[in-house]
């Protein structure tokens, strides 16, 4: 399986010929990120992991694109789109996908919280979306949040070691400038293990890798 760090929180995973995209949002180009996708997967509702626009576009163009995300969101795009909540264990696009977690992260009380599901791809890799959620088998590849309005480093940090994966590759870091990842990527020395940052475009066989 091959994995693609795009833009923000969104990833593409790739195997036998088929592409899963998670979370293309509106501060990346989601079009492009959508391009030849097999299939989408949304955790969550908010603008930076849903651009809506495009994948309707996506979802006009290709009538054999499927689109799987919490209630709130499958049912912004109607018979297009299938419903995925905690416990569900799915086969998508040849890809295993088991979904953990139930909401979003508190930004603050005077703020409602949103449905969000995490997505653990093929036993290997998890996306959290915008939450801690700590699955309940283990993950080889952890997603991990590194810079939002509900968290701070300590969170992050202590949010790796305690899934403790082999390794672990930073997302929701485009609201970061310059100085911002500097830091971030400097903060990840804390965590222990293997956490890296990648730019944005960059692909690791996720296989591999493990076997180094």
């Amino acid at each position: 399986m091959r994995f693609t760090k795009l833009s923000h929180s969104c990833v593409r995973l790739e195997k036998d010929g088929a592409a899963l995209v998670i979370d293309p949002g509106m501060f990346g180009d989601a079009a492009a990120d959508l391009a030849d996708a097999t299939a989408v997967l949304v955790t969550h509702e908010h603008p930076d992991h849903l651009d809506g626009d495009a994948i309707r576009a996506a979802l006009d163009a290709d009538p054999a694109l499927t689109l799987w995300a919490p209630r709130a969101v499958a049912e912004q795009f109607g018979d297009r789109a299938r419903q995925v909540g905690p416990g569900d264990a799915l086969q998508i696009a040849g890809f295993s996908v088991h979904a953990h977690g139930e909401q979003h992260a508190v930004i603050h009380p005077d703020i409602p919280v949103v449905a969000n599901t995490g997505f653990l791809i093929d036993a290997e890799l998890f996306h959290p979306g915008d939450a801690f959620t700590i699955p309940d088998e283990p993950v080889r590849t952890l997603l991990v949040p590194v810079s939002a309005p509900w968290l701070k480093a300590a969170e992050w940090i202590d949010y790796f070691r305690e899934v403790a994966p082999s390794r672990g590759f930073a997302i929701h870091d485009d609201i970061l400038n310059h100085n911002g990842l500097a830091l971030v990527t400097r903060l990840m020395s804390v965590a222990g293990g293997q956490l890296t940052r990648l730019e944005p475009g960059t692909t690791v066989d996720l296989q591999a890798a493990r076997g180094r």
